[in-house]
């Protein structure tokens, strides 16, 4: 009996300590947990310290000869300003005093940036260039580093815990590169300690960066913004979708229960509704915003760098939307108005197999966002690796981050901090002018040699043909023997190129495009070079061919065959395609569809394959020698028996095999084998309507458009075939 009452005590005792010990855990004053001994706090504006307390209590903050009072709110919140202060680096003690104290040391007022994006924002200095000795030399105790850890969140987080590091040689290699040569440049020329924020993660998007509020306001993104409303609980989409389910699940509760009483069969109970789930993935909406950056809105900063891209380089002028939501949603957020936000585009890569203008529109609307006010972007495709999606150059990186934020916020107005943009052309004589602002003095290029990466188009020049460039002050004259009457240039338009055109300060020109861009048929060389043979509307498709114009009775002998196809789904955008190739029949009747009366049979390499097309990844600026097609009325089946390279013997691609009977499916398919394309095909013509009909690769099992029965789908579908007459 004495042995269980002293245990009884003791548990007691040690209940009574643990709820006094929580109690004074919850008293206590308590700051958030990136605010640390080292920090840095942001010049010339107020000081603001907040953080969490027993509500009522009474807190007291100094810095220096700077003091502020308050009381805890009834959420237990509190928050204090006090009056700004210069730059130092004598460092000072923060000392926030209520029913405990806490104490914080060695705090400098500078310059605080806020460094996010992906991985090459994430990349460290030791992986930079000149790692080693950059880090033996990073000797720069006013420079001042915080990285925040990775964590996604559904809601948004109001506190996170960090640790301020004091740049050395000891720390400096885990630091953000960019963000650190930046900082580097800024204490050599501004003299004050610099405050780097660092919270990036590497492969994400910018999706999952962008706070509620900068969804809503960009219309073109509100699916977006009604997904995360749908996942936000208290927010009348979430309310209406959650009552809706009570009430779904209320009535189906009722109906099983009739039907248990009555024995009979229970109906299936309501879909849990997918617009509640919550988000899981750290790419989805607000996730990082939530987790990694909420807690930080309202610390003072100057400004931030942003170094991102990759993950949406697909995206083309979306990309610029969504920017706009991630930059308006911080500022409205922070409100410190439009403070500098400057970052880099990014650089050229390999990207695989992808179409090599999908990047360039990418840059384009990296471009773009230099319209939104106060914002900078960084052209790096002068020192890009194209095999390795992150250029280890990163001191060139935060180097002109730097002289953008100089230039722009620092009072340094002689600074040349932006790249020569495109201004203007006009075209001339059979040249385009084309001239740039912010050209430094002067155009130049690195090499010596002419600009390169210059593209012109005009009436008939059967596409972007490259142009001779000539640099004449702030522009460059570009001009072609094939483009006669030009309209339109390109420069940098493509994932690999690394042009050699920049400033005069040395500065790098990025990717841009400008004039009139004929229409599609326009550009086709078919007008001086090509004679009109068959033109057949598809819509008149069977097995009897009867084309609309027939020319092939005046056609002597020809060199060259060309194909224009031209689609327009019914609901979609207009689809075109121009092939043009040797002639592989000196017998006219035997080129266009290869029907049972016509005896055309043909499976072979085609010459000097050229495409054009609408359809970006099907163009091509020079003869291709991985061409061929499959002509013939045949039935066929997907065997490879003509072993044309790389086709699969399961599937109807570019190598299948014509089988009986001759008047049979039929196909009319060329292809360039070399990419596995189908440039286009027109098959089973004999079905008219429910004929196979496509450009590039259909979306299904085949290749080829085989089996689709797609000929319906478009409203307007047109078929020419021309010959160059020797």
């Amino acid at each position: 009996m004495t042995s269980f009452c002293v245990r009884v005590s003791v548990l007691a005792a040690f209940v009574l300590t643990a709820l006094c010990q929580t109690q004074s855990a919850l008293a206590d004053v308590r700051l958030p947990g990136f605010f640390t001994d080292h920090m840095v706090l942001q010049q010339q504006m107020k000081i603001k310290v907040w953080g969490w307390a027993e509500v009522g209590e009474k807190i007291e903050v100094t810095i220096g000869s700077s003091r502020g009072a308050t009381q805890a709110t009834t959420d237990g919140t509190w928050q204090i300003e006090l009056p700004a202060m210069n730059g130092s680096h004598e460092p000072q003690t923060l000392t926030v005093k209520g029913s405990n104290t806490v104490t914080l040391n060695d705090v400098l007022i500078g310059e605080v940036w806020l460094c996010s994006g992906q991985s090459n924002m994430e990349w460290a200095v030791r992986s930079s260039t000149n790692a080693a000795k950059e880090i033996a030399e990073a000797n720069y105790p006013s420079i001042r580093h915080i990285k925040i850890d990775r964590k996604p969140n559904t809601i948004p987080q109001e506190d996170l815990k960090s640790q301020w590091q004091v740049c050395s040689p000891d720390t400096a290699a885990a630091f953000t590169a960019c963000g650190y040569f930046m900082a580097r440049k800024l204490l050599k020329e501004l003299d004050v300690p610099i405050g780097l924020i660092n919270s990036s993660w590497g492969g994400t998007r910018v999706e999952p960066w962008t706070a509620p509020v900068g969804f809503q306001k960009v219309e073109a993104l509100q699916d977006i913004y009604t997904s995360v409303q749908n996942r936000t609980p208290g927010s009348d989409l979430n309310n209406a979708l959650v009552t809706g389910h009570i009430q779904a699940t209320e009535t189906w509760l009722a109906e099983a229960k009739t039907s248990l009483k009555n024995s009979t069969a229970v109906p299936p109970g309501p879909r849990f509704p997918a617009e509640l789930t919550p988000f899981k993935s750290h790419q989805d909406p607000t996730m990082l915003y939530n987790g990694m950056i909420h807690a930080l809105v309202g610390y003072p900063m100057r400004g931030a760098i942003w170094y991102q891209g990759e993950s949406n380089h697909v995206d083309g002028m979306l990309y610029y939307e969504k920017k706009k939501a991630l930059i308006n949603g911080w500022r409205e957020l922070w409100g410190q108005g439009d403070f500098p936000f400057y970052y880099v585009q990014i650089a050229p890569y390999h990207y695989g197999k992808e179409d090599p203008t999908i990047l360039a529109r990418f840059w384009e609307a990296q471009a773009a966002v230099q319209q939104l006010p106060n914002t900078g972007m960084v052209v790096i495709n002068d020192i890009a690796t194209v095999n390795n999606i992150h250029p280890p150059n990163k001191q060139d990186v935060g180097l002109r981050l730097a002289n953008l934020a100089l230039k722009n916020d620092y009072g340094k107005s002689e600074v040349v901090a932006n790249s020569p943009e495109f201004e203007s052309l006009d075209v001339q004589d059979g040249r385009i002018v084309v001239k740039f602002r912010n050209a430094g003095g002067g155009l130049k290029t690195r090499d010596g040699k002419a600009p390169s990466h210059f593209t012109i188009i005009g009436p008939g020049s059967g596409g972007f043909q490259p142009a001779t460039a000539t640099i004449d002050g702030d522009t460059v004259i570009l001009e072609s023997a094939d483009v006669q009457t030009p309209s339109a240039f390109r420069f940098a338009w493509d994932k690999l190129a690394e042009p050699n055109l920049s400033g005069g300060t040395g500065l790098p020109v990025g990717a841009t495009r400008g004039g009139d861009i004929p229409k599609f048929v326009d550009m086709l060389p078919i007008g001086k070079d090509y004679k009109l043979v068959y033109d057949l509307d598809l819509s008149k498709l069977g097995r009897t061919i009867r084309y609309d114009v027939n020319n092939s009775k005046s056609v002597g002998g020809f060199s060259r065959v060309a194909y224009l196809l031209e689609l327009t789904p019914t609901n979609g955008e207009p689809q075109k395609v121009f092939a043009a190739m040797d002639s592989f029949s000196d017998d006219v009747s035997k080129i266009g569809i290869p029907t049972a009366a016509s005896k055309a049979s043909f499976q072979q390499k085609v010459q000097n394959l050229v495409v054009y097309s609408t359809a970006a990844d099907l163009t091509s600026e020079s003869p291709l020698a991985t061409g061929n097609i499959e002509f013939w009325p045949n039935n066929y089946g997907p065997a490879n028996d003509a072993g044309v390279p790389g086709a699969d013997v399961g599937k109807y691609d570019f190598g299948d095999s014509p089988a009986k009977p001759v008047e049979g499916y039929g196909s009319m398919q060329v292809h360039n084998f070399g990419t596995k394309k189908t440039i286009f095909a027109i098959n089973h013509w004999g079905m008219g309507s429910t004929a196979d009909i496509g450009i590039g690769n259909s979306p299904g099992e085949t290749r080829d458009w085989t089996f689709t029965g797609n000929a319906g789908r478009y409203s307007e579908k047109r078929l020419r075939v021309y010959v160059k007459e020797d």
